[in-house]
């Protein structure tokens, strides 16, 4: 006689055997069948229960981008379930196989406008790469382990709709589970040829100031991108989301372009004749690919994305390492390029001005100091969960990651209250790993309920919080808006967050001066070692980062002409600049020099 179990424990089984340790939700009456289940597996699948279906989501979200593997988040039909949404959108937009359960009424119950029914598959339909309401109490197990395939195949979100009824169903006990060793390994990637090598090798040597945008596509062929730009002598320009892929030590690594980037990535990629997209999803595109014309080259894995951000000059199907390695093997050594050495002393002037403002000591606290503590107590293996505002501009300017850190932001989605459910992914994948989350006032508050969760599950993570009761990033927008008289709804309320931190048992630290910092992050460092979890209140001031995306940089008569946007500080509130120098004093930055210095220093024509 086939033994039988509960359909909801047959289902978590098929998760075990994925390889799945924690999962991330609320329960609700509509998800008790799989509560019940979750007591009886809890010696092999840990359930993480947050405060909110968001965090659930979010928290899932980043696991799966922080690991690679899959991630489990659930929510109870009705407002559980439409809770999901946000992080469930993040993993989608960002790429990361996540599996969402969700509760619906018994089945008997359905179509009778039940307490908390309606049809969940439409609302999750755009969402999801998979998604399917459970028919059968036999099928639940199955549906699951196609719903975690269809999640790896699609890098995306698959949705598992469970009557509540079904999972109380004893059902044969058998292995449902369709994982096996073959699932580990690497999939095949798509190849360069040497005559599309050759080509692309051809367009860089007709081009004068040829440059390589490079994207997370790269993974961990960094070194020999390195080794590619030196031969060549083409600088490199990040997006955001390839901080820590490529040594920041090496000099021609030019750091991201676009608001959050380096002067010297906006104006080299403003007078560059040639970029190579290399592994690169870049959401910016229309603000930076547009600024001025040049040959367009698109490496990708992936051809559907050709021509998605540009039109094409070439394009070639190809794993980025795979194509970087065809290209040393096929390309020769090239003389050193005087405007390689021009893009290499542009962003070393800009990284000595960044050193001078993390270094400077000031009262009242401004953000730069604040990062400049972080590097200090962090090390090569910290975890970093980064939420949605200045601090995205401030991480990718200021604070050191390396190939063996690990970080994770919500990236193209770019939802505030990411820090710390990433942390919280962070913390339980990762346990022997400094943990870190770094958040505005703005986004800390929409989600910090959930340090209680932190705290409950014994998580040692620093909270970070940048408070100054104004959502900045937004308030930069504002002021570039030629004829806004005043700002409009950015104000917040302070708050003592280390006293509702303090409310929940975790421990914190207010600082308002830079002499301060050393301190806390000492204190920290020391509670985190002792296992608990940390909040840091930073009050900073409401300065606004240098504004790249005030430069304004043409080519006139073969040099440049590098301006100031004249819709930078163009509201009536903020003191409006009109030249570059202005620009550079204005913030600062009297040691800062435009593009045309650096050229001509390397004697570079245009």
């Amino acid at each position: 006689m086939t033994n039988t179990t509960p359909a909801s424990v047959a289902m978590l089984k098929v998760i075990e055997a994925w390889g799945v340790k924690h999962i991330f939700g609320y329960p609700g009456g509509s998800f008790n069948s799989t509560m019940s289940a979750l007591e009886q597996e809890k010696e092999r699948l840990q359930y993480i229960q947050v405060r909110h279906e968001q965090v659930g989501a979010l928290a899932a979200a980043a696991d799966a981008k922080l690991t690679g593997k899959i991630a489990v988040t659930f929510g109870s039909a009705g407002p559980g379930a439409t809770n999901l949404l946000t992080g469930l959108y993040d993993a989608r937009e960002d790429h990361a196989p996540v599996l969402a359960l969700i509760g619906q009424v018994p089945h008997d119950k359905m179509n009778y406008n039940f307490f908390q029914e309606f049809d969940e598959n439409p609302i999750f339909a755009d969402v999801s790469c998979y998604c399917r309401t459970v028919m059968t109490p036999e099928s639940l197990p199955y549906v699951v382990d196609k719903a975690i395939r269809e999640a790896y195949k699609h890098r995306g979100v698959a949705v598992v709709i469970i009557p509540n009824d079904f999972g109380y169903v004893q059902i044969p006990d058998v292995p449902y589970k369709s994982s096996s060793p073959t699932d580990n390994k690497p999939q095949p990637e798509p190849a360069a040829t040497d005559e599309e090598v050759d080509q692309v090798l051809a367009m860089v040597k007709a081009a004068k100031r040829p440059v390589i945008h490079v994207g997370r596509g790269i993974k961990n062929g960094g070194d020999q991108l390195i080794e590619l730009s030196k031969k060549l002598q083409i600088p490199l320009i990040m997006t955001g989301l390839t901080k820590g892929l490529l040594s920041e030590d090496y000099e021609g690594n030019l750091g991201p372009v676009n608001r959050a980037g380096s002067k010297a990535a906006n104006e080299i990629m403003d007078i560059a004749d040639l970029v190579i997209a290399l592994g690169t999803d870049f959401p910016f595109a229309n603000n930076v690919y547009t600024r001025h014309d040049f040959k367009f080259i698109q490496v990708d894995h992936d051809e559907a994305q050709f021509g998605r951000h540009h039109y094409l000059d070439l394009g070639v199907w190809a794993d980025a390492t795979q194509f970087v390695n065809k290209m040393l093997e096929r390309s020769q050594p090239q003389p050193a390029s005087a405007f390689f050495q021009a893009a290499v002393a542009d962003q070393k002037n800009w990284q000595a001005y960044l050193k001078k403002l993390a270094t400077r000591r000031t009262n009242p606290l401004e953000f730069e100091p604040v990062y400049n503590e972080l590097n200090r107590i962090a090390n090569d293996r910290t975890v970093v969960s980064l939420d949605v505002g200045d601090n995205t501009i401030n991480l990718l300017r200021y604070m050191n990651v390396k190939p063996t850190n690990k970080w994770v932001v919500s990236a193209l989605f770019a939802s505030m209250g990411a820090g710390i459910p990433g942390a919280i992914a962070g913390a339980l994948s990762f346990p022997d790993r400094q943990v870190v989350s770094i958040s505005g006032d703005g986004a800390f508050s929409m989600v910090m309920q959930d340090l209680i969760t932190e705290k409950k599950y014994h998580l040692p993570i620093l909270n970070i919080v940048t408070s100054n009761t104004t959502l900045g990033f937004i308030r930069d927008e504002q002021a570039d808006i030629p004829g806004m008289h005043d700002y409009s709804g950015i104000d917040l309320e302070d708050q003592d967050f280390v006293k509702i931190a303090e409310g929940m048992g975790v421990e914190g630290v207010t600082v308002t001066k830079s002499d301060d910092l050393k301190a806390a992050f000492d204190q920290a460092a020391a509670v985190l070692a002792a296992g608990r979890p940390f909040v840091i209140n930073a009050k900073i001031t409401l300065k606004r980062g240098f504004p790249v995306e005030a430069l304004k940089v043409a080519i006139k008569d073969g040099r440049v002409v590098e301006t100031v946007d004249p819709a930078f500080n163009a509201n009536d509130v903020e003191h409006h600049v009109d030249d570059l120098q202005g620009l550079f004093d204005y913030y600062d930055g009297e040691e800062l020099k435009p593009l045309q210095h650096f050229l001509d220093k390397a004697q570079v024509t245009l």
